[in-house]
């Protein structure tokens, strides 16, 4: 597609984020890029796959068997996953965590299938973690109140509060910056191969794929979601 939102073979390779229409909202002129498009298609496979899981599970047999077998190990893959971590608080988290585990995995390797994948783009992953960030310090001040949160960070010293303050601040930065900056290198290496190496880029980068976009995507999703349930843990405490 002409916009980038496959990423072409050859030496027209291009991993850029382009607009592919724009629109004027109250006076500004707004863009859908290749990211839009891309998210989209991630979330209409997700539903498309919700949708499928429910009216299994609703005629579920006793004895599963095919799609209903994928749905059941997904779900108790992601349930147990959270529940080492989380503990009690497993209950409460769970969709939350089960549902960005989906989407930020499925978006990463989306790569596989030709489209940039929309946690390559900042745009994406900072949301992620500034909810992950409102989450943490919602329970922060629900479990600890206004007294521990400012105990917290006067530890281990009074002087050390600004520390801890930025400490606090970094936490979507630094959660969001190392998901984008891992997917997209991956992304930025296989556009390079198949720009420089086209004319041998024949079934061998297969390989590639499987680590940039299957392994690493894989393992920066679990890191993203083990941080963000280590956070909340930490910020609900012993309550």
């Amino acid at each position: 597609m002409g916009q980038g939102i496959l990423l072409s073979q050859g030496a027209d390779v291009d991993f850029m984020i382009h607009g592919v229409f724009s629109y004027h909202l109250f006076g500004q002129e707004l863009w859908i890029t290749t990211t839009h498009i891309c998210m989209l298609i991630v979330l209409l496979v997700i539903t498309a796959f919700c949708i499928a899981a429910n009216r299994v599970i609703k005629h579920a047999s006793e004895v599963p068997g095919g799609f209903q077998n994928v749905v059941e190990l997904v779900v108790e893959k992601l349930d147990g996953m959270v529940e080492s971590v989380m503990g009690k608080n497993a209950v409460k988290f769970a969709n939350y965590i089960g549902t960005i585990f989906i989407f930020i995995f499925l978006s990463n390797i989306s790569g596989l299938f030709g489209l940039r994948p929309p946690t390559a783009d900042y745009g994406v992953t900072f949301p992620l973690g500034v909810m992950t960030f409102a989450i943490i310090h919602f329970n922060k001040f629900k479990h600890q109140k206004v007294s521990g949160v400012i105990k917290g960070l006067c530890e281990p010293w009074v002087f050390w509060a600004p520390i801890n303050i930025i400490g606090d601040l970094a936490v979507p930065i630094s959660l969001s910056l190392r998901l984008f900056a891992n997917v997209l290198s991956g992304t930025v290496m296989m556009a390079l191969v198949y720009a420089l190496l086209s004319r041998i880029a024949i079934i061998w980068p297969a390989a590639l794929h499987v680590y940039f976009d299957l392994f690493s995507g894989a393992i920066q999703t679990y890191v993203f979601c083990m941080l963000t349930m280590t956070y909340v843990n930490d910020a609900i405490g012993d309550s």
